[in-house]
């Protein structure tokens, strides 16, 4: 998800489209992978491409209607944690207690993680990172580092 939430904000400061195999240097993966993953975000008419000379990928949206909750099930709602249950069909009581407690916990903790997805928007992480640029005291051309990607 933060590599996705990356490459959005490197498309969002381009000038134009930017071609998959740029955004994959950038993101130091395969350009099957940017291709892949851009593919389910424009499904969701989160990014639109566009082929040939001049063609790549751009943002399709404003940036202010679009939150990381958005952009989290556009990828599919993958699982947020990686822990889970030692088995989910216990013969042990005890283990079905523990099942139950910890079923209840990921369920509460992941509801209050998508709320707070759905409140940040890509223009607040935007904004975020531009507030950071202008704080850095040595200037760091964003255009440049994507485009020198």
């Amino acid at each position: 998800m933060s590599g996705v939430l990356h490459v959005l904000l490197h498309m969002a400061e381009a000038d134009g489209p930017i071609t998959s195999e740029h955004l994959a240097k950038a993101m130091r993966t395969n350009p099957v992978v940017i291709r892949r993953t851009m593919a389910g975000l424009r499904e969701q008419g989160l990014v639109r491409s566009g082929k040939g000379h001049g063609g790549g990928w751009t943002i399709a949206k404003d940036l202010a209607t679009v939150t990381l909750r958005d952009v989290y099930e556009a990828l599919g709602s993958p699982g947020i944690f990686a822990m889970g249950n030692r088995t989910e069909a216990p013969g042990c009581l005890v283990e079905e207690a523990v099942n139950a407690a910890m079923d209840d916990s990921f369920a509460r903790a992941e509801a209050l993680l998508l709320d707070r997805l759905g409140e940040v928007t890509l223009a607040a992480l935007s904004a975020d990172f531009h507030a950071r640029m202008a704080r850095r005291s040595s200037h760091c051309d964003f255009k440049d580092e994507i485009h020198a990607a």
